[in-house]
């Protein structure tokens, strides 16, 4: 494939790629696209044909053959594990007659986490941004995808993606900002009175049911530890009718290849460990990602899931903590409303045409949906909190 005489590869595995390059241009900041996390997620078989995910990650080189860009991409034959909801899109397409799946989807499996999704060894390079994907709907088009979607773009990287055609949704999440706070208590200080005594009451619940908290970084977790925490969250999914989209290989494997990036926290009591919050972070911020207990104890979600990970980034300098996808919930928590995008372009014209439309009137929602919540926000009014 060639865009503006830029060669484009196709990619079936992350290990076609020299780690060390695809690295160069993910950098630190992001854990979700290091190579390490993508080989885990396709060698411990959690993201391979089987489940629905055939990798066909983009790549393009300079004159040197060195990697210049990069796109994560994949085909789907199913839109699970992906946060971005076009269930609807593919229903209209079947009653239409048309072929939803497979698709192609840039994004990375399992985990909505706004981030980068076009790497480029210089951001400036328009050039390769474009190749990239213009490559991406070439190949829908020379294949039986029906279309292409990005999952979580930075919201600098929508002008890119509308110039190539993409139509841009908004969504939300709900993210905590830290204001230079030295301890919890100096968090708690910017909620109204009612909603610091009802934080405070939480907590004290699980305080009361005999119940502490312990930090596990990556390096310190052993084999018999992942699979305590992997029962933990089985059993919560299990209850949802479901299993853990990655399975325990994919957790030891990046507990090697990534220690510096996980962090797991384990709830005690009576020596017993009863509930596990497995997060990711970088430098500056904090991912929740998974939870599971082996029971109910009142309250022990919301410490586990939510406070215990403001405290870790209060302790640590983190910036931000991104808690993952819907719940609102979160709110009152202390987390507020912030704008997520995804980006998409589908083969058929009229089914292209009708989805922008539906989009302008779906953003409209969304941001009057924002302000609502917004409105529900614990912090005193003198209190400026995040960014929407």
């Amino acid at each position: 494939m060639r865009s503006k005489m830029v060669q484009v590869r196709v990619n079936d595995a992350i290990d076609e790629i020299a780690a060390d390059e695809w690295n160069g241009l993910v950098g630190s900041g992001f854990p979700f696209l290091r190579h390490e996390f993508l080989l885990a997620a396709e060698y411990s078989g959690s993201v391979s044909p089987e489940t629905g995910w055939i990798p066909r990650h983009l790549t393009c080189y300079d004159d040197s053959n060195r990697l210049r860009a990069a796109l994560v991409l994949y085909e789907k034959s199913h839109s699970w594990g992906e946060f971005v909801f076009d269930w609807a899109w593919a229903n209209a397409y079947e009653q239409a007659g048309f072929d939803y799946y497979p698709k192609l989807v840039a994004a990375v499996p399992f985990t909505p986490a706004p981030g980068k999704r076009l790497l480029l060894r210089d951001p400036a390079d328009a050039e390769a941004a474009s190749a990239l994907l213009g490559a991406a709907i070439r190949l829908a088009e020379e294949t039986d995808c029906s279309s292409v979607h990005i999952l979580f773009p930075d919201a600098d990287e929508l002008p890119l993606l509308q110039e190539a055609g993409l139509h841009v949704r908004k969504d939300c999440q709900f993210h905590w900002h830290n204001r230079g706070y030295r301890q919890f208590d100096d968090f708690l200080a910017t909620f109204s009175s009612a909603k610091r005594k009802k934080t405070r009451r939480d907590r004290r619940r699980v305080a009361e049911a005999g119940i502490s908290f312990r930090r596990f970084n990556g390096h310190d977790l052993d084999d018999e530890t992942w699979k305590l925490v992997y029962r933990l969250i089985s059993v919560t999914f299990m209850r949802r009718g479901s299993l853990p989209y990655f399975n325990l290989n994919f957790f030891t494997q990046i507990s090697q290849t990534l220690p510096q990036n996980i962090l797991v926290i384990l709830a005690v009591k009576d020596g017993l460990a009863v509930a596990a919050s497995l997060f990711f972070e970088s430098d500056e911020v904090l991912y929740g990602r998974y939870w599971g207990s082996d029971g109910h104890y009142d309250a022990l979600h919301f410490e586990a899931c939510y406070y215990q990970g403001i405290e870790y980034c209060i302790d640590t300098g983190k910036q931000v903590f991104e808690p993952g996808t819907q719940g609102e919930h979160k709110i009152s928590r202390g987390f507020v409303p912030t704008p997520t995008w995804s980006a998409h372009w589908l083969k058929q014209a009229e089914f292209y045409s009708a989805i922008g439309n539906y989009l302008s009137e779906e953003r409209r929602h969304i941001e009057r949906y924002m302000e609502a919540v917004d409105a529900h926000s614990p912090y005193r009014k003198d209190e400026t909190q995040g960014d929407t």
